[in-house]
């Protein structure tokens, strides 16, 4: 897919926001899977985590579309 815009009946959108879409679905399923292995204690400051941790997944979509199309 790489940097191109998406043409939706028009519209034209940025692939960043499908990115950022995956991203969030990506750090959604993370998230659930290191809150029940590690537990609630272990990991401090959920909302720096949760952001930090949608940040990493979205570059790492946008990294592995933009590099493979």
């Amino acid at each position: 897919m790489g940097l191109r815009e998406i043409a939706l009946g028009g519209i034209y959108f940025s692939p960043l926001l499908l990115y950022a879409l995956l991203g969030l679905l990506l750090a959604g399923v993370l998230r659930t899977f290191l809150h029940r292995w590690l537990g609630p204690r272990v990991l401090w400051f959920e909302a720096w985590f949760d952001l930090a941790l949608f940040v990493i997944a979205t570059a790492c979509v946008a990294f592995l579309f933009s590099s493979t199309w």
